[in-house]
């Protein structure tokens, strides 16, 4: 298996025994994300005009709060709220905040016969911090970066047998990469491909979640005065297992 600087990080995560190598992928973007928000990247423009106009979601203002770099977030939340202050200000002095828009009888009726789910009546206030809400400059970030590494997931697996190998040495998913991968499949792999990829991880992950099961009812057992004094054989850590197998969470201790 030859690696190329885009496929290391890939491959390495498929070496390490986790749950989902997707979501050890996903971590550390997280990790990278964060921690490149608050080095010297906030003080470059092009970066601080994003984080002006989309801020962050609630997950990745908490994270940053806890790092070191206080003053950083302190520097970006400033400049997101005076663009947001000036915005809302804006839309707050527009008509159309204090006269809604109410269409006529045809304009409705042309409107349901096309289905259209767009609400002339939203709020244009509602509308923007919707948006902001909805919003982050580190999810999408991450997102970026993610979906090539599923692109590059793709292109290992038909073009490099060791990877596919080493793949099937794994444990599987979580469930939501799981689904990603059967979902991706069908538009990256052509139908013979598609087959054999489906034929291949889906036993994986069968198997897999029904180790997690066993493992966490010997875990249970463990709990009756009949069994303390068996081994806990695989079982230590199967709540942790099992949580980032059915939710892509990972909890410590």
């Amino acid at each position: 298996m030859k690696e190329q600087i885009y496929t290391i990080p890939l491959i390495d995560a498929f070496k390490e025994d986790t749950e989902c190598p997707f979501c050890s992928l996903h971590a550390k973007l997280e990790k990278e994300g964060i921690d490149f928000m608050l080095g010297a990247s906030y003080m470059e423009d092009d970066i601080r005009m994003d984080t002006n106009k989309m801020g962050f979601c609630p997950t990745h203002y908490e994270k940053m709060f806890y790092e070191k770099n206080r003053l950083g977030l302190a520097l970006m939340l400033h400049t997101h709220l005076e663009e947001l202050n000036e915005r809302l200000s804006k839309i707050a002095s527009s008509n159309s905040v204090l006269t809604p828009k109410v269409p006529s009888i045809l304009t409705s009726i042309i409107k349901a016969s096309k289905k259209d789910t767009y609400n002339e009546n939203i709020n244009p206030i509602s509308s923007y911090l919707n948006k902001i809400y909805s919003d982050c400059y580190i999810c999408n970030k991450i997102e970026n970066t993610f979906d090539r590494y599923v692109d590059t997931f793709f292109y290992l697996w038909k073009k490099d047998k060791d990877f596919v190998s080493l793949v099937s040495k794994g444990k599987g998913f979580c469930l939501n990469h799981f689904s990603l991968l059967l979902d991706k499949s069908n538009s990256l792999l052509n139908k013979e491909q598609c087959s054999l990829f489906a034929k291949t991880i889906i036993p994986i992950q069968l198997e897999n979640l029904k180790k997690i099961e066993e493992d966490l009812h010997w875990f249970i057992q463990k709990f009756d005065y009949r069994f303390k004094d068996e081994p806990w054989k695989n079982s230590k850590d199967a709540v942790q297992r099992g949580i980032l197998k059915v939710s892509s969470a990972k909890v410590h201790e």
